[in-house]
């Protein structure tokens, strides 16, 4: 495959996970304590796993972040860059451990399991750190570990749709 094709469709890749991403979060916005719950995870699960550990990263950070300024949660920017964008990153890259991906494979929910612990405990210590007090941190974690398990069904439920449809055939593409 031409490099400058190749380097388009990853361009393109990235850039509709990016709104994908951006747009699930701002959909449906539950608020919690310091925050909100929002669909953009399960996204953020689909971009990782389905296009690799970089396009996890990009969709992750820049589209939640995006999310966060847009919506009037701009104290979250940052933070929400940096959580979001290893939690896309390390879900693209423990679910594409072994190769090709399966939504049966332990891998994948191992992915899923690391890139939610990685969302709890970051806002965790984000908000520990923006608001001064642990306990204040800890009052979103029952909530996002609500969010963590539904964004991780929602996730399963189109997966498993686009994997039985043969998604890895039509894509051959590793962002």
């Amino acid at each position: 495959m031409n490099a400058t094709i190749h380097t388009a469709k990853q361009i393109a890749v990235h850039s509709l996970a990016i709104a994908f991403v951006c747009v699930s979060t701002m959909l449906i916005q539950i608020p919690i304590p310091l925050g909100y719950m929002h669909l953009g995870n399960a996204c953020i699960l689909l971009a990782g796993v389905f296009f690799g550990p970089v396009t996890g990263l990009l969709a992750g950070g820049i589209g939640s972040a995006m999310a966060d300024l847009l919506t009037g949660y701009t104290q979250w920017v940052l933070p929400t860059l940096l959580i979001k964008s290893l939690m896309g990153f390390l879900i693209g890259w423990i679910a594409r451990s072994k190769g090709r991906v399966r939504m049966s494979a332990i891998q994948t929910f191992l992915a899923c399991f690391a890139g939610m612990a990685v969302m709890i405990i970051g806002y965790f210590l984000a908000g520990a750190l923006l608001y001064g007090s642990l306990y204040t941190g800890a009052l979103q974690i029952p909530e996002l570990a609500l969010e963590a398990v539904l964004g991780t069904l929602l996730f399963y439920s189109f997966g498993l749709v686009l994997d039985k449809a043969g998604i890895n055939r039509l894509l051959d593409l590793d962002c």
